[in-house]
């Protein structure tokens, strides 16, 4: 693919490399070359009116009117409201890409990481890939649709913000839950995991990965009592309790509380050590692995 560009009567070329070898041409105002090499100059991969304003140092109507050029050429698109996303020029006259999406998040919230199932993921604790990208964040936000991708916004206070890695995809940054947060979070909201049985075989697969006091200094500090309850019953299923040691020998819990906020209303049986109402099996917790 060769692209040209000046400005003036300006254009870009694409030579589409397809059964027909055609070649088409994109024509380019001074303005929008202009904004699109000067975002390319700042590595932004998102952007917002205001950039362009600043950008172009034009007023807001003249902006749109740019911006609404490039949308209809393919070289940017509508992120949410205000916000757009830069499609390069390597996407072709299509347009046909899509930047990754674990990229996207920083442009869309400030303090962020991406959590739960998408995590799981990420670490090669599951095998599913969720079209959902759970974005953990202290802010309250609307839920955005973004392509095929959905990006679900789940809101904790900065007291159990915490236990954060920064990872690299394309050569860029983002951040995520580190394994052990990963797994506390996900014991205290299974319905962002894919059910506890995910949970459960996340923690198998993991296993030799997995750094045991710091999974349960983590359980103990995020400051939910069901979740210690949760992990100390699961090492127990799996026979993974001895990788603890002292740590959990001592645990002691009062009352009782549910083993899966999802799952069936109808307790099978009682846990006394980890105070848990048992409401299912070890066979449903387990079934994964006959597959």
């Amino acid at each position: 693919m060769k692209i040209l560009g000046h400005f003036g009567n300006s254009y870009v070329s694409i030579v589409a490399l397809d059964a027909t070898m055609a070649t088409r041409k994109i024509s380019l105002g001074p303005n929008e070359l202009r904004l699109l090499f000067e975002l390319e100059k700042e590595r932004k991969s998102a952007f917002s009116i205001d950039d362009a304003k600043r950008i172009l140092g034009e007023s807001g109507p003249s902006v749109k009117n740019v911006l609404y050029r490039l949308k209809k050429k393919g070289r940017i698109d509508d992120l949410e409201k205000g916000k757009y996303l830069l499609i390069p020029a390597r996407a072709g006259y299509e347009g046909a890409w899509a930047e990754l999406p674990l990229l996207l998040i920083s442009h869309i919230v400030d303090n962020y990481y991406v959590g739960f199932w998408s995590a799981l993921n990420f670490w090669q604790m599951t095998e599913q890939v969720p079209r959902t990208i759970f974005v953990v964040t202290t802010k309250r936000r609307n839920d955005l649709d973004y392509g095929t991708s959905r990006f679900e916004f789940v809101t904790i206070s900065r007291k159990k913000f915490f236990g954060i890695e920064e990872e690299t995809v394309a050569g860029r940054t983002f951040n995520i839950s580190s394994r052990e947060k990963t797994i506390v979070d996900c014991l205290w909201y299974p319905k962002y995991s894919g059910g506890l049985d995910e949970v459960v075989k996340a923690i198998s697969i993991a296993s030799e990965r997995l750094d045991y006091p710091t999974l349960w200094e983590h359980s103990k500090r995020l400051g939910v009592n069901v979740v210690m309850r949760r992990l100390g019953y699961i090492l127990e299923l799996l026979g993974l309790e001895s990788k603890l040691g002292q740590e959990i020998a001592g645990a002691r819990f009062n009352g009782f509380m549910r083993l899966d906020p999802i799952g069936p209303r109808k307790t099978q049986g009682y846990s006394k050590r980890w105070g848990l109402m048992v409401n299912r099996s070890k066979e449903e917790l387990t079934s994964w692995m006959g597959h």
